[in-house]
């Protein structure tokens, strides 16, 4: 198989001379077309050069002219329009700015769940009266007394959220919900406070309060669903945060004392001991240990770090206690780099327009005329009770016209599409993401924890004597003492087979190249070559062709030896997991082309890209790097998944289109990803992207028999075979016919539980 290796490219070009981009939270956005506003009015502002509304994450990302106009100046602007910006002062390390914009949804979210839960108790009883007990007495007061609470109480935002969009001269679902609720009720409280005008004229007055109780019941319920897959998207910004801790201990002389880590300064000498987070960027004066830097790196293999070694905030010391000095603080760390740029590559997404939406905006005024149109064709044209049928055409083209199906169409696939992920153990948070699947034309996939198990293992083990039985507790001992990390794998291996642990002597950790011990009269050391080399101990031939086609396999060489001779030779290793290879050519075969980066060294990288079966890798990637690349592929007009799981993927997930994180990896990059392969199995992402393409297409079965729902009986609700039989559809017809559509788009929905993946 032939191989490319990627070259690293160039960071993407700076900002325009003076120019500064920030990403603010936005309370107040309730819908898409209030983050299209939101946007409209700050790209219109002077000193604006750019802004991008990003309503998934309630955020915007404004690129801005800081002499020209400050944060208070945008927040001013926003709040013109009866939104708002928080604009407080932008630490990585603080975590208030994002708090009230969580604060925020948390209240949103809270206040919703209870308007929803209290409109389908009172909207049932509802339906109740209204399908069997029509004739009883009074029984149009009480349904009245009922639903007013549903329609102008519980459904409040939907007729101010249509009053803000006609403000703007622009209409959306809450337009239609609000008009057709609102028509239908105060038609039917018309016909309850004054029957008489209808019996007059012979006929029978209708009411509608069912119809309006029960429309605003269901679409609370899709702003619900909606609502809960957006509330956690700032837990993975306050988890980054968190990294940092909260309090530090800084040298001066010889005091110790304990200071916020909000006040540590360039040039301070700062103590960490074992188990705790590193505070800062720096470099070590005094001490040694080893530290886990995944969250930087993603590798596992904690790093050792003697004076002058560098160090990075939010990783985690492990074994010994050092000092450093204080190199980069604040918003300057790598750590809060990384969160600046997850909060960028959230933010510079445009608003999510749904379909359902797009075509609402033509959809309401459509309905609208053709309501219009029908009660003046009707008043013109009808002759004898021409008032009567005018006002019934016009209030049953409003009804037959509510957008029930139209909103159930997406959120019940969705709901559905969810519950199978779920069962498959593929945990998908984000509707966006379950749309974007099916369009994915290339798959960004990390190696470590994503394509490897993520763990170092012995793999191998080659015995140069028979006293390998009697050797063995010697080899325990001695890693069993040792601070190196690859010692643990061959301390897990050897327990494995209850090895007891040989009593030795005179341990002693030799920097760099392994460490030594006595038993028995006997020195014994365990380490690499170079430690051979300077015991003047010869590797025999058979031990040193293992070690070598090991090392051609990317695997880490550990030699076990006394005073004379090699005793064992080990090879440590992070192996493929087993369901990769099967993963890679299942995606393949769909047409995607598959990348994997990777910020280990390009043997290794070279070593698993070719096991599994990938051509085109990159190694020594950093996690801005790996970000740059996926911003690469979607600038030659790909539909990127990002695979990844730890902390360092964090901001290549939040730039890909379709984002996806491994269920065990870092919280972070769980947080920031839209779907989670619970069992962490990489042969899962081929039945996610086939989930997404069934639910895409469920989702345009529901909107097409919704839209032929309509676009048949409009037509028939405006009277169109009133001239060929003297047909005139019956308000409570049509609300049947509502209803009907709607049972028909849920139980289309649910026929996806019958996917097999």
């Amino acid at each position: 198989m032939e191989t490319s290796v990627l070259e690293p490219k160039k960071s993407a070009p700076k900002l325009a001379s003076g120019a500064t981009r920030q990403t603010f939270p936005v309370l107040e956005m309730t819908c898409a077309a209030c983050a299209v506003s939101v946007e409209s009015i700050l790209q219109h502002t002077p000193g604006v050069r750019s802004a991008a509304v990003n309503y998934a994450n309630q955020s915007v990302a404004v690129e801005f002219d800081p002499n020209a106009i400050t944060p208070e100046g945008l927040q001013t602007a926003v709040r013109g329009i009866g939104y708002d910006l928080v604009v407080e002062a932008e630490d990585p390390h603080r975590a208030n700015v994002w708090q009230v914009q969580a604060e925020a949804q948390r209240r949103h979210y809270e206040a919703l769940k209870k308007r929803t839960l209290w409109a389908g108790v009172l909207s049932v009883p509802v339906v109740v009266l209204g399908m069997f007990f029509m004739n009883a007495p009074y029984v149009n007061w009480v349904m009245m007394a009922l639903s007013a609470p549903v329609v102008f109480g519980l459904g409040r935002s939907y007729f101010v959220n249509a009053f803000k969009q006609a403000r703007h001269g622009k209409a959306n679902m809450d337009t239609l919900v609000a008009l057709s609720t609102g028509i239908a009720f105060l038609f039917s409280a018309f016909n309850t406070i004054y029957p008489e005008f209808w019996h007059q004229r012979g006929l029978h007055p209708h009411v509608y309060f069912e119809a309006a109780a029960v429309v605003i019941a269901f679409i609370s319920l899709g702003k619900l669903l909606e609502e809960r897959a957006k509330s956690n998207t700032t837990s993975a910004l306050k988890k980054l945060m968190g990294l940092q801790p909260k309090t530090v201990r800084i040298v001066e002389g010889d005091v110790e004392r304990e200071i916020p880590a909000a006040d540590v300064r360039v040039g301070q000498v700062l103590l960490v001991r074992p188990g705790e987070k590193i505070p800062v960027d720096g470099y070590l004066v005094a001490g040694r240990s080893f530290v886990d830097e995944s969250t930087i790196s993603g590798e596992p293999v904690p790093v050792e770090k003697e004076e002058g070694a560098a160090v990075f905030a939010g990783t985690l010391n492990q074994k010994g206690s050092f000092r450093f000095v204080a190199e980069k603080v604040g918003g300057q760390t790598v750590l809060a780099q990384i969160i600046r740029a997850v909060q960028e590559a959230q933010g510079s997404k445009a608003p999510v327009q749904k379909l359902v939406d797009k075509v609402a905006g033509i959809f309401v005024p459509v309905v609208i005329g053709i309501a219009l149109l029908t009660f003046a064709a009707w008043l013109l044209f009808s002759g004898e009770n021409a008032l009567t049928h005018a006002l019934l055409t016009s209030v049953t083209v409003l009804v037959i016209a509510c957008p029930c199906a139209l909103g159930l169409a997406t959120p019940t696939a969705i709901m559905v599409g969810v519950g199978k992920g779920a069962e498959n153990n593929i945990l998908i948070k984000d509707a966006e993401s379950l749309e974007l699947g099916y369009r994915v034309s290339a798959v960004v996939l990390d190696k470590t924890g994503t394509i490897t198990q993520g763990k170092p293992t012995v793999t191998n083990l080659h015995w140069e004597t028979p006293d390998a039985q009697a050797l063995q507790p010697v080899l325990l001992a001695l890693e069993a003492q040792s601070e190196h990390p690859l010692a643990e794998a061959v301390v897990r291996f050897l327990k494995k087979e209850s090895t007891s642990v040989a009593p030795v002597e005179g341990f002693e950790s030799l920097t760099g190249r392994g460490v030594t011990a006595r038993w028995q009269g006997q020195s014994y050391v365990v380490g690499n070559q170079k430690l051979l080399a300077e015991r003047g101990i010869e590797l025999p031939t058979q031990a040193r062709g293992e070690a070598e086609r090991w090392q051609t396999e990317a695997k880490t060489v550990v030699f076990f030896a006394n005073e004379k001779q090699v005793l064992a030779v080990l090879a440590i290793a992070d192996p493929v997991k087993a369901t990769s290879k099967a993963a890679v050519e299942a995606l393949q075969r769909r047409g995607v082309e598959v990348y994997m980066l990777t910020g280990d060294n390009p043997q290794t990288a070279s070593a698993v890209a070719g096991q599994v079966g990938i051509r085109h890798f990159r190694a020594e990637v950093l996690p801005a790097g790996k970000a740059a690349f996926v911003q690469e592929l979607q600038g030659k007009g790909k539909v990127v998944a990002m695979v990844g799981d730890g902390i360092n993927d964090s901001q290549a997930l939040a730039q890909a289109d379709v984002s996806v994180a491994m269920g065990h990896g870092s919280d972070i990059a769980m947080d920031v990803a839209k779907m989670t392969l619970i069992t962490s199995d990489l042969g899962l992402l081929p039945r996610a992207l086939r989930l997404s393409r069934r639910t895409v297409r469920t989702i345009r079965q529901n909107l097409f028999w919704a839209f032929i729902y309509n676009l048949i009986g409009i037509p028939i609700a405006a009277g169109l075979l009133y001239p060929v039989n003297g047909f005139l559809l019956n308000p409570m017809l049509a609300g049947a016919a509502m209803a009907l559509s709607s049972v028909s788009v849920v139980t289309n929905s649910l026929r996806l539980r019958s996917l097999k993946l």
